[in-house]
């Protein structure tokens, strides 16, 4: 038996519920929300109990920044290339495939395809991690033109710029799991 009604992973529920689990509960719960990386919400868990969604999610990413810069990097790397050979082989993440489908790029031209790939290696040869950024609201042209433009960054400003994408990205997948 789920005592903690697990079994719905689709189901929302109440930051107050969250705080009731106990950490693997807690880890499990959270283990998507950043992209292949269950050690952080298992190293939250201990700071709570969290009074609503925001206290939360600050949480993560306090856990986040406290994390050596390996981790941080493993974290970046664990994410998917936008419209790259994952996606293609259907072997994104739940949460990335509705993600990335979500900003059109399971529907790009073939120019737009070719032009993506093309930044995708250029970025990764540049930085050696994936592009990464919340594609929540931007359409395919917008994210084109972000590729873009962070290819001209310095690598210290894009790797804590990857950081703040992800973190973006973890807020907007808490909000579809937790009510407040």
């Amino acid at each position: 038996m789920d005592p903690y009604n697990l079994a719905m992973p689709d189901a929302r529920i109440s930051t107050r519920t969250l705080c009731s689990f106990d950490q693997q509960a807690f880890t499990d719960y959270l283990s998507g929300i950043y992209e292949h990386s269950p050690w952080i919400p298992q190293r939250t868990w201990p700071h709570g109990p969290f009074a609503d969604r925001q206290a939360l999610a600050d949480a993560l990413a306090r856990t986040l920044d406290a994390a050596r810069n390996g981790e941080k990097l493993a974290l970046i790397r664990a994410h998917p290339e936008l419209a790259g050979k994952a996606a293609l082989r259907g072997e994104l993440s739940d949460d990335s495939s509705l993600e990335q489908s979500g900003a059109g790029l399971d529907q790009c031209s073939a120019e737009e395809f070719s032009e993506i790939q093309r930044l995708n290696r250029e970025y990764a040869e540049k930085f050696g991690f994936p592009f990464i950024v919340a594609v929540k609201g931007l359409s395919r042209s917008d994210i084109i033109a972000a590729m873009k433009e962070r290819l001209a960054r310095h690598p210290s400003d894009e790797l804590a710029e990857a950081l703040s994408q992800i973190k973006r990205i973890a807020s907007f997948r808490l909000a579809d799991k937790i009510i407040d």
